[in-house]
């Protein structure tokens, strides 16, 4: 993981020194072919996994999942009760791992934190006025301190489309670099919000600004926008994720989220990953799934895949 940009090449460090440097790098970037990344991603969509080792891709895809309540009508109780869905996903079945992390607001951090207690599951906070980013830097980096304060592993942040949009890439950079410096030892996980940037090439460049800002893991989407998280959109920033390790030999992980609610959409995801990065990229720790009703149907489809039978309407709680 990269902790901040002075670990970065000596031949990366002087990009983001003037707005001009930033946008001669990020637009001196080869294009991306955008016929060429929907027919690969397509293709690899397609692909199919034999039964005796799709139990295993559910149990990787359940490891993987960011458990998520990012609504405003969220209180301690159903923090608590998603906390425990968390730790247990299957109250029946023991031998189901725990989900990687839990997503609250910044607010409800301490919550998650104290019913996680003796677990490995990280806590993961929205902060930087998410989902859409308009407040000043001074309001996002209180916003980050507090959760973290609260008890967040894991930030995740949204960079400010309007500047990127605009062509202020030397703003957006600073920003998160400026968070990264708050979070202190919580992973930092930068969200592009892909759907409102328009095109593959603006997603790879924001990929790359985010990279080299500092983040740990770079994410499409808040889910509050359409499209959310896309298979092709998913293959271009795992590409920019493939280049900058073997640019710079730091590996930064990665987070599609939102409308990915079903086993078949998962297990895309987990193709997609192996095929581009490889299996070192298929673990929680460089891959995760943003996702609130996903656990529900990998659950199901985990018990037809053991049982013969598909589960009842009660077998899963409603979140």
């Amino acid at each position: 993981m990269l902790n901040n940009v002075s670990q970065l090449p000596s031949s990366l460090t002087d990009v983001s020194n003037t707005n001009a440097n930033l946008r001669a790098f990020l637009y001196g970037l080869s294009g991306v072919d955008q016929v060429g990344a929907d027919a690969r991603a397509a293709m690899l969509a397609t692909r199919s996994i034999k039964t005796s080792a799709k139990l295993k891709a559910i149990d990787l895809a359940i490891s993987m999942i960011d458990l998520t309540t990012l609504e405003g009508a969220d209180t301690a109780g159903k923090v608590r009760a998603l906390c425990a869905k968390a730790r247990r996903p299957d109250a029946n079945e023991a031998s189901v791992p725990p989900v990687a992390a839990v997503c609250v607001y910044g607010d409800l951090a301490n919550i998650a934190k104290s019913a996680l207690i003796d677990t490995q599951i990280k806590v993961a906070a929205v902060a930087t006025a998410f989902p859409s980013g308009r407040a000043s830097l001074k309001v996002k980096l209180v916003d980050t301190q507090e959760a973290v304060a609260n008890g967040a592993d894991e930030i995740d942040m949204v960079i400010d489309r309007g500047a990127f949009l605009a062509g202020r890439y030397l703003d957006v950079f600073n920003e998160i670099v400026a968070i990264k410096n708050v979070c202190g030892s919580a992973h930092l996980k930068v969200i592009l919000e892909t759907g409102e940037l328009k095109t593959y090439d603006n997603v790879k460049r924001a990929s790359w600004l985010a990279m080299l800002a500092g983040a740990d893991f770079i994410k499409t989407s808040t889910g509050k926008v359409q499209p959310a998280a896309t298979l092709p959109v998913t293959l271009v920033m795992l590409h920019t994720i493939r280049d900058f390790d073997a640019l710079t030999n730091m590996r930064i992980g990665m987070k599609p989220a939102g409308g990915i609610k079903t086993t078949k959409d998962a297990i895309k995801y987990l193709v997609l990953v192996n095929e581009t990065l490889g299996e070192q990229w298929l673990t929680p720790e460089l891959f995760r799934l943003g996702a609130s009703s996903l656990l529900n149907d990998l659950l199901m489809q985990r018990y037809r895949m053991q049982t013969g039978r598909y589960s009842g309407a009660d077998y899963v709680t409603v979140d």
